[in-house]
This record gives structure tokens, sequence and C-alpha cells, in this order.
């Protein structure tokens, strides 16, 4: 990252309009801590389709990276309205990097300013998540899988289990009639007779991704509110991390953080801090020497 001079004075996002690209109800859970924070509106654009950047389902492949997609997301949005700032959310889904059977949400929220020229994006890891999948013959056949979901406040997206097939996608079910012929009929047009049930994660039709996007909200709203120490640049905060928290047993560095790194947006000031927590070693069981 490039030094960047100070600003001739503090920047104010009070009483101006951020354009949030989304088609999935999600400026319920970014508007209030934003304006809350820094006094900054949302707006949506009347007609964007950000499935253009990739579907859950696989239908249309996601073009890069989760961070590079929410950004573009967010240009989207600024090329749709014309406006100079710019909002986008990404989620990801599946196994938790350092938890084992457990599957996790990687939330992320990028804030875009081409007035300043710069770019923020933050994120949470969660493993409070529905997220989850099976195949099934009759509908009969999902009593537990449908708890977990937490089906019916919960949609769900039913397909073929060989593979995605003209009009045999089924988005955004929530009746468990609807349910049931869904998975008669994709069980129909597969070869092995199964249809494949997973549930849907799209911002609108989740009330759990909900709440991991309005908490990555807070967080952002807090970066915004907090300036560069050298260039005055908001979105102060933790830009990234360094691993290598050495287990407790044998001294082995493991993938859990050691430090967190905090960093301008703009300019190439940062600092390492110790985790917040306090933690300085990891349990052996967690350790891939002492338990491989």
């Amino acid at each position: 990252m490039k030094k960047s001079p100070p600003l001739d004075s503090p920047v104010s996002y009070q009483g101006r309009t951020a354009v949030l690209a989304t088609q999935h109800g999600k400026e319920r859970m970014v508007a209030r801590p934003l304006r809350v924070a820094v006094g900054l509106s949302v707006m949506v654009p009347t007609e964007i389709n950000t499935d253009l950047l990739g579907t859950f389902t696989g239908d249309v492949k996601r073009p890069g990276t989760p961070r590079e997609v929410v950004i573009r997301k967010a240009r989207l949005g600024m090329s749709a309205s014309g406006l100079p700032l710019g909002l986008a959310s990404e989620g990801s889904f599946g196994p938790h990097p350092l938890l084992p059977f457990t599957a996790c949400d990687h939330e992320l929220l990028a804030f875009v300013d081409d007035e300043i020229g710069f770019t923020v994006v933050e994120g949470i890891l969660t493993e409070v998540t529905n997220f989850g999948q099976c195949s099934a013959r009759t509908g009969d056949d999902l009593a537990d899988f449908l708890q977990r979901a937490q089906f019916p406040s919960h949609a769900l997206i039913v397909r073929p289990n060989d593979g995605l097939k003209p009009g045999m996608l089924f988005k955004g079910i929530a009746e468990h009639a609807v349910l049931v012929d869904a998975v008669r009929r994709c069980a129909a047009a597969s070869a092995d007779g199964l249809a494949h049930v997973e549930t849907d994660m799209r911002a609108h039709l989740n009330p759990t991704r909900q709440k991991a996007i309005r908490k990555v909200a807070f967080r952002l709203a807090r970066r915004l509110a907090c300036p560069c120490p050298v260039c005055r640049t908001p979105g102060w905060g933790r830009s990234g991390v360094e691993r290598g928290l050495p287990c407790g047993n044998c001294g082995t560095p493991t993938e859990w953080i050691k430090h967190e790194i905090f960093g301008c947006a703009r300019c190439d000031h940062q600092i390492l801090k110790v985790r917040a927590d306090g933690l300085q070693f990891v349990e052996p069981s967690l350790c891939p020497a002492c338990n491989p």
C-alpha cells in the first residue's frame, strides 16, 4: 500500500448516502448501524441483479474470491446509481477452518469511497449458522434435517441429486407441501432417485444469517467512525492477522491467530496487537503435532 498525504480535514458522512447493492433486503440489517454511528444513509437501486456475481446454488459461478466479489458488487451498485459511496455484502458457507465437523458463515461487508479513494472490507467468521444439506427420496426422509435447518422459518432449496437440470431448481421453499412436491419431482428426475435438499442462504430467507450481517454492519460502522491516526482517513481497524499461536504443551505454531494487524485503508500505517482475549497458547487437542 502506498503512502498517502494526510487529509486536510476530518471526514464526515453525516447526511451522505451510500448505495447498497442487494436484491435480498440487506438494507434492513445494514442501514441502522451506519446511520447511528456515522450518520450515513443507505439506498438500494431499483434495478440491480447481484446474481450476476454468483449464486449459492452454483447455477452462476462466483467470479473471484469473496473479497474481490464483494468489492465488485459494491461498484455494481455505484455504477447503477451514480453515487461515489458504495456498500455490498457477501457470504460464504462451508466447514470451519479450525473447528472439525463444524459449519461456519464467513460474512464480508465492503464500503467503497471513490471521493477519497479507499475501500474497507470488514468481516466475521461465525459457527452460528443453519447451513447444511442432505439427500432424500421422499419428504418423509427429512425430519431430522428440517429440525437442524430450522424449517420453515428458514427456507430451503431442492434440486436433483445428480446435478442441475432445466426447470428442476426450486428455491425459497418455506411450506411443507411445496417441499414434499419438490423432493418428489427432483428425485424422479435424478439418475440415483434422490433429491438434493439444502438450506437457502439468501439473506431475506435466512434469519440466522441476517443476525450475522447485522453484526458485521456494526463492526464496519465502528471502523468508519475511527480515523487513521496518521492520515485521518476513516476505516482504521483490524485489517489482517498473524497466525502462529503456539501450543501450550510443545510450543508448535498453529493456525490460530497470534497477533491482530490494525491498519489504514488508505495509507501504509499499521500496528501489531496481541489477541484481545489475552490467549497466549492453544490446547494440545488443537495442535497439529500433539493431535495430528
